[in-house]
């Protein structure tokens, strides 16, 4: 699996890293089993190159030795992730909400003419009756 995949190599990644900072390996005898493209990379300085010396020298004529300065090595970069395409899924969920909205919409703009139609229906049978009371009244 991909995913297996990029695990195991950012772990190997991290452990180069701790092994670049710290100057030694967690198992010295064992190198990080990484399935995958690079192979382990050994930072540690070689047995017989001095310590490097951290004394304060003259900035302006201090230039250091191939000998003092540890071969850095380049961390293989990062697999990049693939992108996980939700747009779809995002897209066929605001249709269903949209659609929903309209009908609930449609729904209270039938029930509001109902209500209107049947008010106006009691108020026209009440001005008619009241306008025949009131010739017959005359």
């Amino acid at each position: 699996m991909k995913w297996m995949r990029e695990r195991d190599l950012l772990i190997a990644q991290t452990m180069a890293f701790v092994q670049s900072v710290t100057g030694k390996t967690p198992a010295a005898d064992k190198p990080v089993a990484t399935p995958g493209a690079f192979e382990p990379v050994d930072v540690r300085l070689p047995s017989n190159a001095p310590a490097p010396s951290f004394a304060a020298a003259p900035t302006s004529d201090f230039k250091p030795s191939l000998a003092e300065i540890a071969p850095v090595a380049e961390l293989p970069r990062p697999v990049p992730m693939a992108r996980i395409e939700l747009r779809d899924d995002f897209q066929s969920e605001i249709r269903t909400r949209v659609a929903n909205f309209r009908a609930h919409q449609e729904k209270f703009n039938r029930e509001r003419e109902a209500y209107c139609s049947a008010t106006m229906a009691k108020v026209r049978a009440a001005l008619g009756e009241h306008s025949e009371s009131s010739r017959l009244g005359k």
